[in-house]
């Protein structure tokens, strides 16, 4: 138990260390090829940031284990708004201020009805994962338009600072394949540790995929969130956790469908996947604001993160 316990933090430690790197390295290559900020943050960024939970769900597919890898896509997606957005909103109110950040909930809420549509038969074969990537495809083309055509003088200007300045060819690149290297290893770890701690408590992959591992794959959202409102760069922290919940759902759960096809846990459509719902439908309502500016206020951001602790709960509960 010491062993693998060790295992998952040291992993989750090095996962956020070295998603940092490889987005540096992935947004420093854009930017010597002359790509706009914006459509760096749009894409590079957020594909970047859904990266841990890809390579943790990947490696447990390729383990044939699909319930980690489900349970780590739609606990990171809860984790990003209950934890994230709330802990952040409870530092400094969130505004959004952007349309394209509006532009882009509809399109969250269409990705999510997608995936409950295709997960409804209680099991995701390799056509659902084609399905999936496609829609990954489509979503990028999507939003590499939207950065090149639309003109958000803002949110461009948050992008900016995040990123990196001074970095030429040969250094992005050295970054860029270092965050891969150390990401692949320490996914790898978290997958091990989080199997035999399941193993060891008796509890199913499951139930460490929506908690530990979520939480520990949602670290850079966290930190880049917080760094991001510090800055009063508030547009950028819910910028970065729609986009990273849109790949969350494409990317990572089209993993297991791809890889280890076939039945999943019934409590993901009958427990997970609602409140991943009602969390989205609070950030949608709270972003578009009802008679009022959109945004996330201290006292909705309390609210998220205690919604979040009570979700947590009930797993325990339940476990």
């Amino acid at each position: 138990m010491l062993i693998a316990s060790i295992a998952i933090v040291v992993g989750i430690a090095l996962l956020v260390w070295s998603a940092d790197k490889f987005v540096d390295g992935a947004s420093g290559i854009a930017k010597n090829f002359q790509v706009p900020p914006l459509v760096i943050g749009l894409t590079i960024v957020s594909l970047c940031t859904s990266l841990p939970e890809m390579l943790v769900s990947l490696l447990a597919a390729m383990d044939g284990n699909n319930n980690l890898g489900i349970g780590n896509a739609i606990g990171s997606n809860i984790a990003n708004i209950g934890l994230v957005l709330g802990l952040t909103a409870l530092i400094a109110p969130l505004a959004v201020q952007s349309k394209l950040l509006r532009r882009e909930f509809p399109v969250l809420f269409a990705i999510m009805l997608l995936a409950l549509g295709l997960m409804w038969d209680g099991e995701l074969s390799r056509l659902d994962g084609v399905i999936l990537v496609i829609g990954l495809i489509l979503l990028v083309y999507w939003l590499f338009r939207l950065g090149v055509s639309e003109r958000d003088e803002r949110l461009e200007a948050e992008f900016a600072e995040v990123v990196p300045q001074g970095f030429d060819m040969a250094i992005s690149v050295k970054w860029l394949v270092i965050g891969l290297v150390v990401l692949l290893l320490s996914s790898r770890l978290v997958v091990w540790g989080a199997v035999e701690i399941a193993t060891m408590l008796g509890v199913s992959d499951l139930v460490i995929g929506l908690t530990i591992v979520a939480i520990g794959t949602s670290l850079p959202e966290l930190v880049a969130s917080i760094a991001s409102v510090l800055k009063n760069e508030t547009g950028l922290a819910i910028g970065n956790v729609i986009g990273s919940n849109m790949f969350n759902i494409l990317a990572v759960i089209s993993m297991p469908a791809l890889v280890s096809p076939g039945q999943f846990d019934e409590a993901i459509l009958s427990r997970d996947m609602p409140v991943m719902f009602v969390f989205t439908i609070a950030l949608l309502l709270m972003g578009y604001g009802c008679k009022r500016k959109g945004g996330i206020s201290r006292i909705e951001g309390g609210l998220l993160f205690v919604g979040f602790i009570a979700y947590l709960y009930t797993l325990y509960i339940q476990a």
